[in-house]
């Protein structure tokens, strides 16, 4: 039994100053020394990570942070960890110690408000000092819960338990799915899973994997074949499959062996409407007609791995890109949580299926493309695009189809800044 990947886990970030007692509030939210709890300020560098199951919610993330007012070289590397952790933060703990309130947890929730996280104000160390009643009613007028706790001895441990259970957001507890929806009890669905260089030694990726567990879930029946052997299985129904959904690398060959009233799509196109905004993934792709010779174009990988020689990120979708354009583009390639501060210097970003992520990063770097003025768009999106595919990708998904043909018949370009004033959070489109 292997445990819950990160992506499917509510991830609640603990975020405040230098020894306010972090480290000890996760200690005692997990029964576990997790974090080296010290009274010298600074202990915690990195975030440290701690998953364990919290009923009713089920799987769940408790990140600690270095504190947000570090000072020093150093002390600013940790903070921009700290700010990275509040971009994939589904649940925010604002730990303030003995009812220290400052600039600091005014722009700490700030922060948090701006990207729509729950926040959970935490009075720690309150046998050294009570909140102020009137800020503790600001914040509730404010749908800002507050809770007591002196970590060390456990005190209000419990409280906060439940207050995480009661400020999850509904989109964690009743997370879209990825393929359940798309196919009934009974019918069939066709995965196309190519084994090459880049297919994991004895075992299939993690989007594969989530696809046969949703089958499974919905009732519905998987065949999984190899790209070569899809014209030869579909040959041998007694009745076309509901849907086929192959890898994006597979994308052509794919389209020319299904038949024209057999949907199609692939499974990057899958987490692009399950981790962000399909339509807008999808408006980021038209923005490629408007690439020139010499623009920016930002390479957004979620996972860490040694690129091979044919890798999809940084030699096939670059070379999709250029032929696309009729010529050399600039790129720059980013793995994890890194992510340019300046996203104005770029035409355009390409982001991976983050299937090892939850959705709150990924609508957060959407929300900051869409501040910048950048268009964002997905890896299987861009592919479809470029191979003059899309329309036939988005088949399964109407609404995004819609934007997709509107677009097209205006024949308006997608320029800088053309994105949707509101970037959904609680519900995936298409």
């Amino acid at each position: 039994m292997r445990p819950a990947p990160k992506s499917f886990r509510l991830h609640i970030g603990i975020f405040g100053r230098r020894n306010a007692g972090k480290s000890s509030l996760l200690n005692a939210l997990v029964r576990q020394q997790v974090s080296i709890v010290s009274e010298v300020a600074g202990t915690t560098t990195d975030p440290v990570e701690k998953p364990m199951e919290l009923l009713p919610i089920g799987p769940v993330l408790f990140i600690d942070t270095a504190g947000i007012d570090d000072v020093g070289s150093l002390g600013q590397q940790r903070v921009e960890k700290t700010r990275q952790v509040l971009d994939r933060t589904d649940v925010g703990l604002l730990v303030v110690s003995a009812a220290a309130w400052g600039e600091f947890e005014e722009v700490l929730l700030e922060q948090l408000r701006q990207r729509g996280v729950p926040s959970i104000v935490v009075w720690n160390k309150s046998d050294l000092g009570r909140p102020d009643p009137k800020l503790v009613a600001r914040l509730t007028e404010n749908k800002v819960r507050s809770v007591e706790t002196v970590a060390h001895r456990g005190e209000g441990i419990a409280d906060l338990r439940q207050a995480i259970i009661e400020v999850a957001p509904d989109e964690f507890i009743n997370s879209p799915p990825m393929l359940a929806d798309l196919a009934k009890p009974g019918e069939l669905v066709v995965l196309v899973v190519p084994i090459d260089k880049e297919a994991p030694k004895g075992r299939l990726i993690l989007p594969q994997v989530q696809a046969i567990r949703e089958l499974l879930d919905a009732d519905a029946l998987g065949l999984v074949v190899k790209e070569r052997e899809l014209r030869d299985a579909l040959a041998r129904l007694n009745r076309p499959p509901a849907l086929v959904v192959t890898d994006s690398q597979a994308f052509a060959k794919v389209a020319a062996d299904t038949p024209p009233e057999v949907k199609m799509t692939s499974f990057s196109i899958l987490l692009a409407r399950q981790k962000g905004d399909l339509s807008e993934f999808v408006r980021g792709a038209l923005a490629i007609d408007e690439l020139k010779p010499g623009d920016r174009v930002l390479i957004a990988e979620a996972c860490s791995h040694h690129p091979i020689a044919e890798d999809i990120g940084r030699v096939k979708i670059p070379r999709w890109l250029q032929r696309h354009v009729g010529g050399t583009l600039e790129f720059r390639f980013t793995q994890g949580h890194d992510f340019p501060q300046q996203l104005e210097d770029y035409r355009l970003v390409v982001h991976c299926g983050a299937c090892m992520w939850n959705r709150r990063e990924v609508l957060t770097r959407m929300m900051r493309c869409r501040e910048a003025g950048t268009p964002i768009c997905n890896y299987g999106v861009t592919i479809a695009y470029t191979l003059g595919i899309l329309d036939r990708a988005l088949e399964p998904f109407p609404n995004a189809l819609d934007v997709y043909r509107q677009l097209t018949a205006e024949g308006l370009p997608v320029a800088r800044g053309d994105t949707p004033a509101h970037l959904s959070a609680r519900k995936p489109s298409g």
